[in-house]
């Protein structure tokens, strides 16, 4: 399971990754109805990272009944990514659009030249989506919980993704914190990081919340207000998931 996910980062090489923090960020959270293997939600997804931009992600997994619905309802049609931004009453299909519109609101109007070039990045992005096949498209229902969980992620990392494909599948509904890299020391494995006593302060306000609470820093990270339990480790979030909110 880890080894197609690691297929999936090498194909999209440096999108999703590399942060360069918005020069204007959104008073209330952008909302993002997703399904996270679909190849269009991806580029919107790295665009968000790349541009340090949280977002509440509603999943929308085929079958599922929670969120497609309302999407229908609110848009029209159930076709994937919609964003909407509370801050300017916009709302938006089309993930090329999203992504223009991602960078003329908050990235200060300049897409950079491999955005322009929408059709190899969708074709790019068909290809990552490939290795999952239907992993995270297809809906098991879990349980709501009362409060939104928390995920620190970064779009390319192929650890963090196979928590949002199980939080896709589930239909639970999370704000997705974006932690990119912006320095060369945070380019090394924690491991590494550990063994050579490097711990990058970095540029990001979602990387130094996440090092100052938990003393270290390690994509993905999940934290539930509801049981107040914080966890790193994939497969540890993926075991507790499904104990916790699996139907």
């Amino acid at each position: 399971m880890l080894a197609t996910s690691m297929v999936s980062t090498f194909v999209r090489a440096a999108n999703g990754i590399q942060s360069t923090p918005a020069a204007e960020k959104p008073a209330a959270m952008l909302q993002l109805y997703d399904i996270e293997n679909c190849p269009y939600c991806r580029l919107v997804r790295e665009v968000l990272t790349e541009l340090d931009l949280d977002v509440l992600v509603l999943p929308c997994p085929k079958g599922g009944e929670r969120f497609r619905p309302e999407l229908v309802e609110r848009g029209g049609k159930a076709q994937f990514p919609y964003l909407i931004d509370p801050n300017t009453d916009v709302e938006l299909y089309e993930s090329l659009d999203i992504i223009a519109y991602l960078f003329k609101t908050y990235g200060g109007g300049e897409r950079p030249l491999k955005w322009k070039l929408g059709g190899l990045q969708t074709f790019g992005s068909m290809l990552a989506s490939a290795p999952r096949l239907n992993r995270g498209m297809r809906a098991r229902t879990g349980d709501v919980p009362e409060q939104l969980l928390e995920l620190y992620s970064f779009e390319s990392s192929p650890y963090a993704r196979l928590v949002r494909e199980q939080l896709c599948a589930m239909e639970i509904p999370y704000v997705l914190r974006n932690c990119g890299r912006t320095l060369a020391s945070e380019w090394l494995p924690p491991p590494v990081r550990s063994a050579l006593k490097k711990t990058p302060e970095s540029e990001l306000e979602n990387r130094r919340h996440l090092l100052h609470r938990e003393g270290k820093l390690s994509i993905p990270y999940l934290y539930d207000p509801n049981t107040d339990q914080g966890m790193f480790e994939s497969g540890d979030i993926l075991t507790y998931l499904q104990d916790t909110y699996g139907s």
